[in-house]
C-alpha cells in the first residue's frame, strides 16, 4: 500500500510538471517598468498574438523599478524572463554580457511594424556598445526623452535656462533640485562643459559621450561643487511635487517627468516649463529586449511588433506621457497641433514633414538644441558613483535619504509581489537609473 501511494504521489507529480510545462509554453513573461504601459494593450495583445498565429498565450505582466534589479534576476537568477524592457546603458552591459537574442523581424503573414520606429532612434541605438554587436538586431526602442530643467517661469526666465550656468547663479540659492542620477547629470554636463570645443571641431557630441576620463570626471565634479550651495536636495521622484509646490524653481530632471509636473501644476495655478539647454545635453532611451534564458521567444517577438502599432503608441504616449520611439506620419498628424504649439524643426524625427511641424517642444525639442544631444554609456561606473558621493556629501540631508529609502523599499515591494497595477495617467517610474 505504501508503495502504491508512493508510486501515485510521482504520477501526479510528473502530470503536474508536464501540465505546467505545457502552459508555459503559452505564457508571455513580460518584465516592464512600473507605469509604463496602457494596460488594456495586455489584454489586447493576448487576442490579437491568437488571431495571427491560432495560438493562445497568457500575459504574466511583472513590474520592476530598477534596472539594477532586472539585470540582477537575469544574470544572477537565470530568471526566464521573454521580453524587457531596460534602459540604453543596460541594453549595452545585457549586449556584452551575451545575455541578449536577436530579434527575428519575419512575421509570416503579420507584416512587421518594427520598421515604424524613428530613424533617429534606430541611430541612437547603433551608438551602443555591444562589444562588435548591432544593438539593432537585439533590441526595439520603446520609449524616450531628454533630460533638461523644470523651472518655474515666475522666477526664471527662458533666458536664463539656455545654460546649465543657471543652477549655480547666487540668486538660486536653496532653489535648485537635482535628480538622483548620476550617469544621466554627469553625461549631460560633459557634453555642456565642452560646447565650444565640439563647435570648433576638436570632439564630437558621440566622443564626449563614451568619455568617463578621470579629467572629464574631474571637471564636472568642479561645476557640481559650484552648484551645490544651490542645492535643496538630491531627488529621485520627489522633485516633481516640490516645484508643484514652488518649494523650488529648478529642477534637473527628465522630460516625462516635466510634463507632469507642468500639468499638476497648471491646475493649482502654479507657472512651470521645461526647456534643455543649449550647452547640450542627452536622450535617454529604453527598448525591449528578449533575455538568453526566454522559454516563449516567438510571443515576445510579436509582443514587441504589437507595441509598434501606431495607434497602440499613442495609447501609450497619452497614458504614460512619455513619448513613443515610434515616428512617421500617423504619429505627426496626432501629435500636431497649430493652435497650441508655434512651429519648430522636428525633421530629426519625422524626416521633412517635421520640418516647421506645430509640436509640443517638451517631447520634441528643436533639432537646433538635438544636435547637441548624446547618450549614455555603460563607463566608469565605480568612478562616477565616487565623484557622485564626494559632490554631495553632507549635501544629502536626511529628507533625501529617507525618499530614497523609501524608493528603495518600494522597488522590493514591486519586485517581489510584480502583476499588473493599473494606475491613473501620468504615474511616473519613481526610480528611472
Amino acid at each position: 500500500m505504501k508503495r502504491f501511494l508512493v508510486s501515485a504521489l510521482c504520477l501526479i507529480a510528473a502530470a503536474t510538471f508536464a501540465a505546467n510545462g505545457a502552459d508555459r509554453e503559452h505564457q508571455l513573461k513580460v518584465y516592464n517598468w512600473a507605469d509604463y504601459i496602457d494596460e488594456d494593450l495586455i489584454d489586447e495583445f493576448e487576442q490579437w498574438y491568437e488571431e495571427q498565429t491560432g495560438e493562445p498565450v497568457e500575459v504574466i505582466y511583472q513590474l520592476f523599478d530598477i534596472n539594477e534589479v532586472m539585470l540582477s534576476k537575469i544574470e544572477k537568477g537565470h530568471e526566464d524572463f521573454d521580453v524587457v524592457c531596460p534602459s540604453e546603458y543596460i541594453i549595452e552591459r545585457m549586449l556584452r554580457a551575451d545575455l541578449l537574442l536577436p530579434i527575428d523581424r519575419d512575421f509570416g503573414s503579420t507584416p512587421d511594424y518594427t520598421v515604424n520606429v524613428a530613424p533617429f532612434m534606430n541611430d541612437f541605438l547603433s551608438q551602443v556598445d555591444g562589444n562588435g554587436k548591432d544593438a539593432n538586431d537585439y533590441a526595439v526602442p520603446y520609449m524616450w526623452g531628454t533630460v533638461g530643467i523644470t523651472y518655474n517661469s515666475d522666477h526664471v526666465t527662458p533666458e536664463e535656462v539656455s545654460t546649465w550656468d543657471v543652477l549655480k547663479d547666487p540668486k538660486f540659492e536653496g532653489k535648485v533640485l537635482m535628480k538622483e542620477a548620476f550617469r544621466d547629470v554627469y553625461t549631460t554636463f560633459n557634453i555642456a562643459l565642452n560646447r565650444e570645443r565640439i563647435d570648433r571641431g576638436e570632439t564630437t557630441v558621440e566622443e564626449l559621450s563614451y568619455d568617463a576620463s578621470p579629467e572629464s570626471i574631474a571637471r564636472v565634479e568642479a561645476y557640481l561643487n559650484e552648484m551645490k550651495p544651490n542645492i535643496a536636495g538630491w531627488e529621485a521622484d520627489f522633485g516633481k511635487e516640490m516645484m508643484t509646490k514652488e518649494k523650488a524653481w529648478l529642477n534637473l530632471t527628465w522630460s516625462g517627468d516635466a510634463q507632469w509636473a507642468i500639468e499638476e501644476a497648471e491646475a493649482v495655478g502654479v507657472s512651470l516649463d521645461y526647456a534643455v539647454p543649449e550647452d547640450g545635453s542627452i536622450v535617454w532611451f529604453d527598448g525591449w529586449v528578449i533575455p538568453k534564458y526566454a522559454k516563449n521567444v516567438q510571443a515576445a517577438r510579436y509582443f514587441i511588433n504589437f507595441m509598434c502599432l501606431p495607434e497602440n503608441a499613442l495609447r501609450n504616449m497619452d497614458v504614460i506621457g512619455y513619448v513613443s520611439a515610434i515616428g512617421g506620419d500617423e504619429i505627426l498628424s496626432a501629435m500636431a497641433d497649430d493652435a497650441q504649439y508655434a512651429p519648430i524643426d522636428a525633421s530629426y524625427f519625422f524626416g521633412e514633414a517635421g520640418k516647421g511641424a506645430c509640436l509640443n517642444p517638451i517631447m520634441y525639442p528643436d533639432a537646433s538644441i538635438m544636435e547637441y544631444c548624446g547618450m549614455m554609456h555603460d563607463r566608469g561606473t565605480e568612478e562616477l558613483l565616487a565623484m557622485w558621493s564626494r559632490v554631495k556629501g553632507d549635501n544629502a540631508n536626511s529628507f533625501t535619504w529617507l525618499i530614497v529609502g523609501a524608493i528603495a523599499v518600494l522597488a522590493v515591494l514591486a519586485f517581489v509581489l510584480g502583476g499588473r497595477s493599473k494606475k491613473g495617467r501620468h504615474s511616473r517610474r519613481a526610480a528611472r537609473r
